[in-house]
Order: C-alpha cells, then structure tokens, then sequence
C-alpha cells in the first residue's frame, strides 16, 4: 500500500461540483492499493499515517503526529500513485490492484480509520474528484507498507 501524504491547513474534495469531504489542519493521504495487499498492510498504513511525526512540537520540530494534534485525516483514493514508470513515456498500472482489490482495501482502511480516529473525511472511490488543498510547508512524503 502507497500513500503519499500533505500537511493542510487545509484540503476538499470535490465530485460533480459538490464537496464531499473536507477538513481543516491535518493530513490528506492519497491511497494506492496493491496487487499483495491486505488486512497487514491496511492496518500499518493506518498506523503510519495516525503516527507519522509531520506537526511541529513547541521547539518548530516536527515531532508530533496527527494523533497527537487531533487533526482532520482525508482519504483520497488514487491507483495511479502504483504506477510504473521506470520505462517509455506513459505509465503502466500492471502494479496497481484490480479495482475490485482497491475498492475492498481501501473502504477497510476508512473503516478501521473511523473507528480509531475522531475527523476522517474520504474522497469518492473511482470518481472523477477534483482535490484543492493549501499544503502546509510544503510538506510531503511517500509512505509504502509492504
């Protein structure tokens, strides 16, 4: 599973000009699932992104996680992140899950994401969604979990 993930001040998601899931300060994660994943790699993401040290302590380091500053988590769903694109000049998504796959590990990582965290907010999977955020920083950085 890939995740690459921003620090907002802000992020929405928009689908057919509605918004669909929105937060204030905290991460938007753009999900990937692939072909081997599963119920270990789903929970390990959940646990890297809850736990992942991208938030300034009082010093200006960053050293707390979104666990601890109870920010908004969005979860976008985005295959293309799984990706080849070692060779030529278009991608191959032979490295991505079947849609089926993604579909039924990505709705699991929500789930277990609404029952350990107070704001989660998810895109639409397989929707055509337009993604405004204000990236804090910049800050951002690819997650996998194998």
């Amino acid at each position: 599973m890939i995740a690459l993930i921003q620090r907002v001040l802000s992020a929405r998601v928009d689908v057919d000009n509605e918004t669909v899931g929105a937060i204030g300060p905290g991460l938007l994660a753009l999900v990937a699932v692939e072909p081997d994943d599963g119920e270990a790699q789903t929970k390990r993401m959940l646990e890297r992104l809850l736990g992942y040290r991208v938030f300034s302590d009082d010093a200006g380091k960053m050293n707390r996680s979104l666990t601890d500053t109870a920010g908004g988590l969005l979860l976008v769903s985005q295959f293309t992140l799984a990706a080849d694109t070692r060779s030529g000049m278009r991608p191959s998504f032979t490295s991505a899950a079947s849609p089926e796959h993604g579909r039924t590990w990505f709705e699991r990582l929500v789930e277990l994401a609404h029952a350990t965290h107070p704001r989660v907010e998810i895109g639409r999977f397989g929707a055509h969604m337009q993604v405004h955020l204000v990236n804090d920083g910049p800050v951002t950085f690819w997650l996998e979990v194998r």
